[in-house]
């Protein structure tokens, strides 16, 4: 059976990133489409998991473990489970990027 999760049927937030969980769907994979303004995004957390990022358009500065980069459209990132990250928008537009994690429901702990 194919799950369709229509726009209008999701949770109203109070910004533009759409979180979807995929278990309810029936599948292992979940994910958020961040749409950041400058200057946002989350602080340092972990999962069990993978993530993968893939930026859509916008900069990012990414921060995982003892390592730190920028990231523009079309670049991918993978995140190992266990290991510290956040990215913030380092642009003067918009950041539109896609945050898979490897996992039908999202675990997260947020470190400060």
């Amino acid at each position: 059976m194919v799950h369709i999760v229509r726009a209008a049927d999701r949770a109203v937030s109070k910004s533009r990133t759409v979180r979807f969980e995929g278990a309810a769907s029936g599948t292992d994979i979940s994910f958020f489409a961040v749409d950041n303004d400058p200057g946002q995004g989350p602080g340092l957390h972990t999962h069990p998991y993978p993530e993968t990022w893939f930026v859509q358009s916008g900069r990012a500065l990414i921060v995982a473990g003892d390592e730190e980069f920028e990231a523009g459209p079309g670049d991918i990132a993978v995140v190992p489970g266990g290991v510290p990250h956040k990215f913030t928008n380092i642009g003067d537009g918009r950041l539109v990027l896609f945050c898979v994690h490897d996992a039908g429901t999202m675990v997260q702990e947020n470190l400060g």
